[in-house]
Parts: C-alpha cells; structure tokens; sequence
C-alpha cells in the first residue's frame, strides 16, 4: 500500500491505493493482503474478517444504490472503466448523520474505498463499461435485509453527474 488516507467528511471511510508495479509486460499490483490492511486501519478496526467478494459490470449511464446495511464494511474498487462512487452515513446517532461525499475510482488511479458498516454506497458507472468489485465482512442476505434510499432523495441532496441514470426497479424507487 502507498498511503492510507480518511475522506474529508468521514474519519472512518478509508482511501487506500496500492503499489503497483509496471514492465513491458504491463502491471501488477494487490488488491488485498490479510493484516496488511489491518495495519493501516489504525483508528478504524474491522471487527470482522471479508467473508465474500462480488463484481458488479455495468455499462454507461447504469447507476446502482444507494444500499447498505448495519453489518456489513466492505472495500472497493474499480477494476476497469471509471465510477462515481457516493458513501452517505446512515448511522442516525453520528454527528454525520445523512451527509455524503463522493469519489472518482477508476483503473488509472487504482483507489480503494473502505466503507463503514452504517454507511450506504451507490455508483454511477461513467465509461462505456465498468467493472466494480467489493469485498464484504458479511454475506449478503438479499435487498430485503438491506437499507435503500433513493439515489435522488431530496433531503440528501447528493449531486450526480446525470439527470436520466440507467436503474433498476429496486433503485427506481
């Protein structure tokens, strides 16, 4: 890892991006490695390890979330194309309490996302195509056992870079 670092509006939302190594081959670099990221976390602690890893592809314009729950932290990435990710906190007894911020991923800068248990997410894919991939300290148990908030709930006020998104049913709210 090069530098570990908080968001501007979360001390427990973590920005993380590995060392990457570069021949004529092309690059390498991991995504992951146990109790190096614990290491790093300092003031944040991961009271669970990841159990499970999913990838999300989605084309241009496809925006997913906002989704959560109060079990689960999860590191993300992207690994082709680029996103516009959101994390907003959905801990009613924090002083940041339905605030948010936003972040650029992509497979130039290679940036990891921790997010907090508590925390919503939603990405908007903005290249033709992209590949999101998380790893979970939980298993997901179906939407049902999820928190959904719209991804253009007015009280949250979150700016996104589109008018029309590309949504799911459960995401059309």
């Amino acid at each position: 890892m090069k530098w570990k670092v908080s968001s501007e509006k979360f001390k427990d939302v973590l920005l993380f991006n590995p060392s990457v190594s570069y021949d004529f081959r092309g690059e390498i670099f991991t995504t992951y490695k146990a109790g190096v990221y614990e290491k790093l976390l300092g003031q944040v602690h991961l009271e669970d390890p990841f159990v499970e890893d999913k990838i999300s592809i989605s084309r241009k314009n496809v925006l997913r979330g906002l989704h959560g729950d109060h079990v689960t932290d999860k590191l993300v990435q992207c690994l082709h194309g680029e996103i516009y990710l959101v994390v907003v906190d959905w801990r009613e007894d924090s002083p940041t309490y339905m605030k948010w911020e936003s972040f650029l991923l992509n497979d130039k800068n290679k940036l990891q996302v921790l997010i907090p248990k508590g925390f919503l997410n939603g990405h908007l894919c903005l290249s033709e195509k992209c590949i999101f991939s998380y790893k979970q300290t939980s298993y997901y148990k179906g939407a049902d056992k999820q928190i959904t908030a719209a991804w253009d709930d007015r009280n949250l006020g979150i700016f996104w870079p589109i008018k029309n998104p590309i949504l799911s049913e459960r995401d059309a709210l």
